[in-house]
């Protein structure tokens, strides 16, 4: 493929899956709403996706003797603690909130390199975080004293400390081969990564979440979306399906097909594609003071993740704006992905 046709196809990707990341809270905001709890809708996709992923896992099955200690930490912080904080975050603040919050991970994780590691970080990465920061404050608009709920700002940014600590876990594992793994074993592959990660994280989230006390009557009826009834099974489709399992296979080859840079500015779109759908399909309006910060917050964020030291190759996950993996979101978040590694709700977010 040539060079242009790599990029065409890689920017393509990108796209597709920072809108597929970007659609995780808006569907998933109904069922919560609809009666399910915010844990029960994490289950819910983390194990759906895990088992359309479960031919993946057994393709790279090698992983688990090779990189014990970064399938466990993928799974228990990008996949199983972010999503969970999303989730939880987005039942209680808008989504676009709530994503935004998370986008503050890439101003964690240059304090951890500064201030734990007592290693230097450039005025570009220090500049990023004041400007994100300060994009933060308009967003949730300090000055009205937080005029979203204290609990759902706190847990998204829980989400992005669940980020952090997966970013530091894989930053120290690769120091050592992946965590006790081979000293021979070369870079894990990503979407085996992401496949095992989808399986330690639904396998934590079926301890913490007891899908047995679920109300799975709920699954067979109908939520609302800004006054119109959807199916929950079509909403749950849309999370498993798209949100989750194309959301982190495009994100990966994205990575691949373009250089690290031009996919982190792809991945900022999460954020933006999160708010705009929030307020089309659920009718939540930000005020003009909180979309000024909520660019600031991405270009913050993206000054950051830009300037900071870069984490080793590695997966891709759903969460916005830290470098290496983020937003949902998520989502990761992710959202968004400077690296091989990328998550929000966002990842989050992710």
């Amino acid at each position: 493929m040539h060079t242009s046709q790599r990029r065409s196809a890689g920017l393509g990707l990108a796209l597709a899956s920072a809108f597929a990341f970007g659609g995780s809270g808006v569907a998933a905001k109904p069922l919560i709403e609809a009666g399910l709890d915010p844990l029960h809708v994490v289950w819910l996709r983390v194990t759906g996706a895990a088992l359309v992923m479960l031919p993946v896992a057994w393709q790279h099955r090698n992983l688990v003797r090779e990189r014990p200690a970064l399938l466990a930490g993928f799974g228990l912080f990008a996949v199983a603690g972010v999503q969970a904080f999303y989730f939880a975050s987005i039942s209680r603040i808008p989504v676009g909130v709530a994503l935004l919050v998370e986008y503050l991970a890439p101003a964690l994780v240059l304090g951890w390199v500064r201030f734990v590691q007592r290693r230097p970080v450039t005025r570009a990465a220090a500049a990023g975080v004041v400007l994100a920061v300060g994009g933060l404050a308009c967003v949730v608009e300090v000055w009205a004293g937080l005029s979203f709920d204290a609990v759902g700002l706190l847990l998204a940014l829980g989400a992005a400390c669940c980020q952090v600590g997966y970013f530091v876990l894989s930053d120290q594992g690769s120091q050592d081969a992946g965590g006790g793994g081979s000293a021979d074993a070369g870079p894990p592959h990503p979407v085996g990564v992401i496949a095992y990660g989808l399986l330690v994280g639904a396998a934590v989230l079926t301890v913490v979440a007891r899908p047995w006390g679920m109300d799975w009557m709920a699954l067979g009826g109908s939520a609302a979306m800004n006054g119109h009834q959807v199916p929950a099974w079509l909403l749950l489709g849309w999370i498993v399906l798209l949100a989750t399992v194309l959301a982190y296979v495009t994100g990966v080859v994205s990575v691949r097909l373009l250089s690290p840079q031009v996919a982190g500015v792809v991945a900022c779109l999460e954020a933006v594609i999160a708010t705009v759908l929030a307020w089309v399909l659920l009718g939540e309006h930000l005020s003009m003071p909180q979309l000024v910060g909520g660019c600031i917050v991405l270009i913050g964020a993206f000054i950051a993740q830009s300037s900071a030291p870069r984490p080793p190759s590695g997966p891709v996950a759903s969460g916005p704006g830290t470098p290496g993996l983020l937003p949902e979101g998520a989502a990761g978040a992710g959202a968004s992905a400077a690296g091989e590694g990328r998550l929000s709700g966002r990842p989050a977010g992710p």
